[in-house]
């Protein structure tokens, strides 16, 4: 019978963890994937102890056979895997059982190194493609944080491969990945991955806990449940990690787990044969246990992503463009010309200011902080900006809900601009996730604690650069991340107004267009040769004249965003205006 309709009738015991036994087994930190070439007969030992415990599904020994983790090239990786599954043959056919399965095991690859999401991609349909040219049938994401890479690769796998996909994610005792994501969400998004056999719970806690996090959960009908919790949680003895945990009491919690309709248990790290033996001894593995099937319910996780500034308090639209400024945090201190502007701004009708967040990589006040002094002082409506250059997704949580408690609700999210190379050797960049990463903390954040008044937020878009399917295409991810409006670099022609048109036509977002009223030939010069992104032509340049007067230098500045406005006015929701040198005095000249 294959895995598939086994499945059906059957609970399946899964093996307890590889690498921690082999550690204590074998009195080594060693990483136990090296053991699949130099140490074969430890594998094979490792695999039949825990069939001889009663297990019908083992995972081969390769959660971290990858080229990052190896620091290997794919063809070591590739007869890794293949020595891996041959011990894991042999394995089950010393047992001399019937109805045995192997997993293929496949860990998270370590981005560290800048990998780019397409070599990612390739590397785990290739991992896969190696277990499925060695006869393997099912394959397990184990331990993984976000589903951002599987997304993309499960569903090639499951066309070109047709293979048994199996994918877990490990969270902490408050039910949340590392990436700040919760277990409930993770696991209702794998679920809309097309190729997705089975989904659930690996690592990270005990039975205990994971039993609470599913119980919450309206699990999926459609779906096998996996749990397969740690031990227990670690402590540091004689500079190692033990886990003290007692098979017996391991046991009773884990067979708990079958009651939410888990279809799969097991155990993770810290566990043994012993743990599994235990296991085995208390459940049935004839008839499966009856199941509390829980319809997955998604009506609660729509947020809306009206974007909320082109409607009044009633609900109706709007019927004057939206106005949004950009207002620079000083490099010190005194915020006083700063303050000056907001208090102008607000009084020109001026309807959010912006606060860029330490751009360039130099450092500015805060722009969260920056953005609640304005806010407490005017009234007006701000929004900071965060990037993902400084902060961690617990930082990241922690300053949403700081900004909200001091009523700031707004926010633009984008990844950010790189620390300066020159301070590099000082100071880390974090980048724990992309700007769509960040955007599904606070997606996350609103269904979970934000829910009566969830944040607004929006991205960038960057319409210079060349692929503008791509750029599409990135604006709708970051639409279904919550993305509920867009500011624009700023537009300098027709070509890049058209581009917008083009993204507007193509996503439907709602976009503030970027307007930069140059006010010098010194600045545009400035502007062309020394700021990424923006697109100031020779054209431009030109006609600011060399020696102009500050007069001369505005009057053009005018006149050009005058122009720019004709090109998008047509299409924009509204104008995202950034003056050089604070001189905010112009934008009644230009809409007046």
């Amino acid at each position: 019978m294959n895995f598939k309709d086994y499945i059906k009738t059957h609970n399946i015991l899964a093996d307890g963890s590889f690498g921690t036994y082999y550690a204590e087994k074998y009195h080594t930190n060693e990483a136990p994937e090296y053991a699949n070439i130099y140490h074969k007969d430890r594998v094979t030992n490792i695999h039949s102890s825990y069939l001889d415990a009663g297990a019908n599904l083992i995972r081969t020994n390769t959660f971290a056979t990858n080229t990052m983790s190896m620091q290997k090239d794919f063809s070591f990786v590739e007869d890794n895997i293949k020595e891996a599954v041959s011990l894991a043959k042999i394995a089950v056919k010393l047992s001399g059982k019937k109805d045995i399965f192997i997993a293929g095991d496949i860990g998270p690859v370590s981005t560290v190194s800048g990998v780019s999401n397409e070599n990612l991609i390739n590397e785990y349909f290739n991992i896969a493609k190696t277990f499925a040219d060695e006869g393997i049938e099912i394959i397990q994401f184990e331990t993984f944080m976000s589903l951002d890479v599987l997304a993309d690769v499960i569903p090639k796998i499951k066309k070109e491969l047709g293979l048994f996909i199996m994918v877990s994610f490990s969270v902490n005792q408050l039910g949340y990945s590392a990436s700040g994501l919760s277990a409930k969400n993770l696991i209702n998004d794998i679920c809309a991955v097309d190729g997705v056999d089975a989904v659930g719970l690996n690592c990270g806690i005990g039975p205990y806990h994971m039993y609470n996090i599913l119980e919450k959960i309206k699990l999926p009908e459609d779906k096998v449940l996996i749990a397969i919790p740690n031990a227990g949680y670690p402590v540091l003895t004689r500079n190692r990690m033990e886990f003290n945990s007692h098979p017996e009491y391991f046991a009773e919690k884990t067979k708990e787990l079958l009651s939410l309709g888990a279809d799969i248990i097991g155990g993770c790290c810290g566990t043994s044969p012993e743990f599994i033996k235990s296991l085995y001894d208390i459940m049935s593995m004839d008839i499966k246990a009856d199941k509390k099937i829980r319809k997955a319910d998604s009506a609660d996780e729509k947020v809306s992503k009206k974007c909320g500034f082109l409607y009044d308090e009633n609900g109706r639209k709007k019927d004057k463009k939206f106005i949004a400024v950009e207002l620079i945090p000083p490099f010190n201190t005194d915020d006083e010309k700063l303050l000056e502007s907001a208090h102008y701004l607000k009084n020109a009708g001026v309807d959010v200011l912006t606060f860029p967040d330490s751009p360039s990589g130099r450092t500015r006040v805060d722009s969260v902080l920056m953005a609640a002094k304005v806010y407490r002082e005017t009234g007006i409506d701000v929004m900071p900006h965060v990037c993902c250059r400084d902060k961690n997704a617990f930082a990241m949580r922690a300053m949403f809900m700081g900004a909200k408690i001091n009523d700031i609700k707004n926010f633009l999210i984008i990844t950010g601009d790189p620390v300066p190379a020159s301070a590099r050797d000082l100071v880390k960049s974090v980048f724990n996730f992309s700007s769509v990463g960040l955007m599904k903390i606070a997606q996350e954040m609103n269904r979970e604690v934000f829910n009566e008044n969830p944040l607004n937020y929006g991205g960038a878009i960057n319409q210079n650069l060349i692929n503008l399917e791509s750029i599409i295409n990135t604006t709708k991810r970051k639409m279904d991340a919550g993305a509920s409006f867009f500011l624009t670099q700023p537009v300098f022609s027709k070509e890049e107004a058209d581009r917008l048109r083009k993204i507007k036509e193509e996503t439907g977002a709602c976009i503030f267009a970027g307007i930069m009223p140059l006010i010098s030939r010194r600045n545009a010069l400035f502007m062309k040769n020394e700021i990424a992104g923006i697109n100031v032509t020779d054209e431009i340049v030109n006609r600011y004249p060399e020696n102009g007067s500050k007069e001369d230098g505005e009057k053009v500045a005018v006149e050009l965003a005058k122009e720019i406005i004709s090109y998008i006015d047509d299409f924009a929701d509204g104008y995202y205006f950034s003056f050089p040198f604070n001189r905010v005095y112009l934008l009644n000249r230009i809409l007046g």
